[in-house]
């Protein structure tokens, strides 16, 4: 099924071809201050990334994606409500066509020029696509982006290799 950002097939229509969209556990959400609440029984979160296991950075018709080696535990997520160390598989951008239009989340009613998502796995499992189908499987990592005028120095290498991917 076509899904995309525009206002006929965006995030607020992806649950008539994916019905599980609208469920409780799904992305996109929308994320309003006064209805959050502190856990203190909560982890802090923990993340090591080697950049080392990058293993490819492509271009799918729709993103910008790396994948990274997954074979180990070289490259990690936990802490948060996480309840041991999760893999990370890949990570990929979101954005639209104007700065305040690319996000898939939303905070108070606010969207983000883009959105970075570092999706992990639960080595629990035997590999990524039995993780997939099991409710604590899955982690993703989604961070806002803002336009600015010199890129943090965690983004320049990937956006130096923007103009080298190839497409799908």
């Amino acid at each position: 099924y076509p899904w995309g950002y525009d206002s006929d097939n965006g995030p607020d229509q992806w649950h008539k071809n994916y019905p599980s969209a609208k469920g409780r556990h799904q992305s996109p959400i929308e994320i309003n201050n006064k209805e959050v609440h502190y856990d203190r029984s909560l982890l802090p979160w923990f993340a090591s990334y080697d950049p080392g296991a990058a293993k490819t950075i492509l271009n799918n018709g729709k993103t910008c994606r790396v994948v990274f080696d997954d074979s180990f535990d070289r490259s990690v997520l936990r802490g948060g409500p996480l309840p041991g160390i999760y893999r990370l598989r890949q990570l990929h951008f979101h954005w639209g066509s104007s700065d305040d239009h690319g996000s898939e989340h939303v905070v108070n009613g606010v969207r983000y020029a883009g959105e970075l998502h570092l999706l992990h796995w639960n080595p629990k499992y035997s590999n990524y696509l039995d993780a997939v189908r099991r409710t604590d499987g899955i982690a993703v990592l989604a961070i806002f982006l803002q336009v600015g005028k010199t890129p943090k120095p965690e983004m320049k290498r990937i956006l130096e290799e923007i103009n080298a991917i190839k497409t799908k």
